[in-house]
């Protein structure tokens, strides 16, 4: 597996191994061992999936008091996964990193806690799995607005309008959200 630091050095893309023949592919998407080697001292307790159709956008999702860091995947389609550092003692606060995940790249994005996490679905439709390291838990659910100018997350084009949900569409700007020390 390759594992490299994104222009956030915190977020990290995963890129498994596949191997492959004529009957399919084999490839191992997650090994403790991995974040063990990078000092990365967290344990997954929950494990999510979600399907969306092209065009939805989901996030920027966070949860202040019970941070969870995420392991995302996408087993069918494609997406574009976003990060934003709202850590304000962070260097790189207030800032994004983006990548396309898809179930043919393969790849994985580790979002760390501190961080807002969205996606926005590019194929006609998406399924993304993602480990967390701490529970759900909605009474703690923030959301930043996908579309702040101060953040200035380039989107690519879906090819269709954005549709979010009522909680996205009333997200709050960075200047408005609660952030994390």
């Amino acid at each position: 597996m390759q594992i490299t630091a994104t222009a956030i050095a915190d977020v990290l893309l995963f890129e498994p191994t596949r191997h492959g023949d004529e009957r399919g592919y084999f490839m191992e998407t997650f090994r403790l061992s991995h974040f063990q080697e990078r000092g990365l001292d967290y344990q997954f307790v929950q494990d999510n999936q979600s399907k969306s159709r092209r065009g939805i956008l989901r996030g920027l999702h966070y949860q202040l008091n019970q941070p969870q860091g995420k392991l995302l995947r996408v087993v069918s389609g494609e997406i574009f996964d976003v990060a934003v550092d709202l850590r304000q003692s962070s260097a790189s606060f207030g800032q994004w990193v983006g990548e396309t995940l898809s179930a043919e790249n393969g790849k994985q994005l580790w979002v760390p806690p501190g961080f807002a996490h969205g996606f926005l679905v590019l194929s006609d439709s998406a399924e993304i799995t993602y480990k967390c390291t701490d529970y759900y838990n909605p009474a703690d659910e923030h959301s930043l607005l996908w579309n702040d100018p101060a953040v200035g997350i380039d989107w690519p084009d879906a090819g269709t309008d954005v549709v979010l949900s009522d909680k996205d569409r009333a997200g709050k700007s960075l200047a408005d959200s609660a952030l994390f020390p």
